[in-house]
């Protein structure tokens, strides 16, 4: 080995040092790993709202969010949706109202810019709908422009063409509330009261309450809601309070012991605004379960305070047992053993919302957060078994019958397409983003590319047997999918160097021979996209602009993913993309910092294309520390 060629090793196998002594320092004491999960302004600001709704506002320390709402908006006076965006409408609304809120005076400065930024911007007629409702739970809007929602939907029975079960799980959760809340149309007054009348561009009274007309079929759904509100206003709803008892009785049922909804804040926030239009007590156990559910998402500082959109504990101990085993760390070591029992204590093995559309899976399942037992998903599911594969536990026929229990759960759920979605099976009625309430384009759950190619790794990195004509429905779909460029999209990731990292590690290990002409086209995509620095990385604008694709200042995660791609292709193909590995590991070394860590303010994960991004606090730790071990795998295979 040449000294140069030395010289690497050395330090690829330092910086794996360090990163694995960093993530070893940060594991709980319990065995899982977890870190922030970022996203705008607008979960902080809505949880304040929920406060003042409330009236328990007082037993929060909701002072400090002014400060870090005003640490967290811009130059140019606005907040943002992804980091360095120029910043966006609705998330600049939402944050003034919580600022005005708390009592922050018109006339402060960072006031009078943010005022300035939204009605630049067309003020509050041109912000999104659940903006818009919000507003209105307090009178800062008129509930005539807000879509209906007749809660005899409720009552719809699976079978029917249209019922909750064909939203998505997150919108499903989400909505299911907000039937109720919908229907009573209620004008909260909190302390202080507030207007926004300085907000409209138009000026307050020439505000038009109207849904926006899109000019095509879908202004159908437009004539549709004057009816429900025409049937409002005569108090002639069918089946209303029918509609609103199942909701209630919804909710009840998929409250969490520890008071969460679905996982996720805006569930959780708006199954607390429907048992408070319902008339339940401040001081009930459902609501004050529920409120510290809320609690246990935020996350304060000595002068900040701030709320999670969604807590990530499964995902990230699973994702970090893989970096640190992969990247050499013994499978039986202590803090893998306590990381893989741990997750083995998160299986669940209840019946959840999936049961309605997979008549013949079966529990095995995990989910994203501590506690979501309604909501198991996909993606974590694979991720878990890969993880718990490459851990030497105590008990392996434990661990064993575990992973056959997701294997047979994750095999039950794939789609009519082929391919695998998060959370549902064939949850793909494409009209319903359409729908005037779906503004975030968010209502459904259909199979996509990078949970599919996640499926696939973990049946090829585990060995484990699956139908054939399962996979080969897997395998058709999944290359069908890409794109003429030869990339893939990334649903939960941003964006295509995601999704291409994804199907490149699945198809190395699934029949590669078959599909190298498309893992070459998929490798060489991910060459063109590299950065004069050695990095990659891609906007969130990759979503709305395909101009964009592969595009963006170089971030650690997504130069992880890019080089685990390329690896893995180089693997797969022989033909070994020697030069721009090279390059990327030495941006991944020279932008460690000293305590083990890499460092990126970008958002590279997704919760909803083009309308909310997230930024996990701990890809930027983990994917490098993956790509430098299976770089210096790669490196011994050579040598020897």
């Amino acid at each position: 080995m040449q000294t140069q060629d030395r010289v690497t090793v050395n330090k690829v196998a330092a910086a794996i040092a360090g990163s694995q002594q960093y993530l070893l320092s940060t594991q709980y004491p319990a065995g899982y790993w977890w870190a922030e999960l970022e996203s705008n302004v607008t979960i902080t600001a809505e949880v304040v709202l929920l406060h003042k709704i409330w009236g328990t506002d007082q037993a929060r320390p909701l002072h400090k969010v002014a400060a870090y709402l005003r640490s967290q908006q811009r130059q140019h006076g606005g907040w943002e949706l992804f980091y360095d965006d120029g910043g966006e409408l609705s998330t600049s609304v939402e944050a003034y109202m919580a600022l005005k809120l708390l009592g922050v005076s018109v006339n402060n400065p960072a006031m009078i810019k943010a005022r300035d930024f939204i009605l630049q911007r067309g003020g509050i007629s041109k912000t999104r709908i659940f903006t818009k409702l919000h507003l209105a739970l307090i009178g800062c809007y008129d509930w005539r422009g807000i879509p209906s929602l007749p809660p005899w939907v409720m009552l719809l029975p699976p079978a029917f063409p249209f019922n909750i079960y064909e939203m998505s799980s997150w919108a499903r959760s989400s909505t299911v509330p907000l039937l109720i809340v919908c229907d009573r149309k209620p004008v909260f007054i909190t302390e202080p009261t507030i207007n926004l009348d300085e907000l409209y561009a138009e000026g307050v009274d020439q505000v038009r309450y109207e849904l926006p007309r899109a000019g095509n079929w879908t202004d159908l759904f437009l004539t549709l809601d004057q009816g429900f509100k025409l049937a409002e206003s005569l108090n002639l709803v069918p089946f209303r309070n029918e509609g609103i008892k199942a909701a209630e009785k919804w909710i009840l049922e998929r409250q969490e012991v520890t008071g969460d909804w679905g996982g996720i804040i805006p569930a959780m926030l708006n199954s607390m605004l429907a048992l408070r239009c319902l008339g339940y007590s401040a001081n009930d156990p459902i609501v004050e379960r529920g409120l510290q559910a809320i609690d246990n998402f935020a996350i304060e500082t000595e002068d900040s305070y701030r709320v999670q959109p969604c807590v990530s504990p499964v995902w990230d101990t699973a994702w970090v047992m893989r970096a640190l085993v992969e990247s050499g760390l013994a499978p039986d070591h202590p803090a893998i053993v306590q990381a893989g029992e741990w997750l083995l204590q998160k299986q669940i093995l209840d019946y959840g919302d999936w049961i309605v559309k997979n008549r013949q899976g079966k529990p095995g399942a995990w989910a994203f957060e501590f506690d979501n037992r309604f909501y198991p998903d996909v993606d974590d599911s694979a991720v878990v078994v890969m993880a718990l594969h490459v851990a030497k536990l105590p008990n392996e026929k434990l661990k064993q019958a575990a992973i056959a229990r997701a294997l047979n759960w994750i095999a039950s759920m794939q789609c009519k397409p082929g391919g695998w979605a998060a959370f549902d099976l064939d949850n793909d009625q494409d009209w319903l983003n359409s729908v005037p309430y779906g503004d975030l384009k968010a209502m459904i759950d259909p199979n996509t590319a990078d949970v599919t190619a996640r499926v696939l790794e973990m049946l090829g990195a585990c060995n484990l047997p699956i139908d054939d004509q399962k996979l080969e429905r897997a395998l058709v779909y999944l290359l069908s999918e890409q794109e003429t460029e030869g990339c893939w999209f990334g649903r939960w990731g941003v964006n295509y160097i995601y999704g291409t990292n994804g199907v490149l590690s699945a198809l190395a290990l699934i029949e590669p021979q078959k599909h190298q002409v498309n893992i070459e086209r998929g490798a060489t995509w991910l060459i063109k996209c590299q950065n004069s620095d050695g990095g990659w990385g891609e906007t969130c604008r990759s979503y709305d602009d395909p101009r964009l694709k592969g595009q963006g200042r170089s971030t650690a995660s997504q130069t992880a993913w890019a080089l685990i791609g390329l690896i893995a292709a180089g693997e797969a193909t022989g033909k070994l993309a020697r030069e721009a590995i090279e390059r990327g590991i030495s941006y991944l070394l020279t932008t460690q910092k000293p305590d083990g860590t890499w460092y990126e303010a970008d958002f590279t994960g997704t919760g909803f294309p083009s309308h909310f991004y997230l930024k996990y606090h701990l890809y930027q730790q983990y994917f490098p520390l993956i790509a430098l071990g299976r770089y210096q795998e790669l490196q011994q295979r050579s040598s020897s």
